[in-house]
């Protein structure tokens, strides 16, 4: 692939555990990812970062230099795989502070001039959602209305801009034994592989909006 048209997946694993399946998963995909592709890592667990919104939206809070990095790593990334465990219906409390410092307006998205309607930031980009649960995908997308990946997906990825966002539930994983864990092990191995295909066909698609142009000139 030329070197000026190399793709980036940013990827985030919001489980604050390095021992965790999550880290498993994250790993798997992230080794699967051809080497055309370039990979960064975001884990916030480890990040350096005061998660309380001390104070609302009334004063803004400088960004510590580890979420400042986060921020461009998003910014500059062609796709966004998150990672994270479903926990009491929701996100872990850490990857909801991340988001409330980072997901700013005027950052990740502005106000059109005298109203409501917003541009999101966040635009030309794609994203992919993997949790894990200790009961089925279905029971939690169909009984519970799937909370956490509905708030991440449509009110905080979609909202500043984001395209196509897929969402992939991988559960129960309590007591679930190893040959299904490396069952999902191997999907996130094909996510990647998928990722990677569609992100060439983004490339080649670019190529040709450049030629066009090209020849229209």
């Amino acid at each position: 692939m030329n070197k000026q048209l190399k793709r980036k997946i940013v990827v985030i694993n919001a489980h604050p555990s390095s021992t965790s399946f999550n880290h498993a998963l994250m790993q798997a995909y992230i080794e699967a990812v051809p080497s055309d592709i370039q990979v960064e890592v975001i884990e916030i667990g480890k990040l350096n970062f005061e998660p309380n919104l001390k104070f609302g939206y009334e004063q803004r809070m400088e960004l510590e230099p580890d979420l400042q990095a986060a921020w461009e790593k998003i910014m500059s990334a062609d796709h966004l795989v998150w990672i994270f465990p479903v926990w009491w219906g929701g996100l872990p409390a850490v990857s909801k502070g991340f988001i409330d410092r980072l997901f700013l307006p005027s950052q990740a998205f502005s106000y059109l001039e005298n109203s409501n309607r917003i541009c999101g930031h966040l635009k030309d980009k794609t994203a992919r959602i993997i949790t894990t649960l200790d009961q089925a995908g279905w029971t939690y997308k169909w009984y519970f209305g799937e909370p956490s990946t509905r708030q991440l997906k449509d009110t905080t990825l979609k909202f500043c801009g984001v395209g196509s966002v897929k969402t992939h539930y991988l559960g129960p994983v309590r007591d679930s034994s190893l040959a299904q864990r490396q069952i999902w092990l191997a999907f996130m191995q094909e996510l990647a592989q998928l990722d990677y295909d569609n992100l060439l066909k983004k490339s080649d698609q670019g190529v040709m909006q450049r030629l066009r142009l090209y020849w229209s000139n």
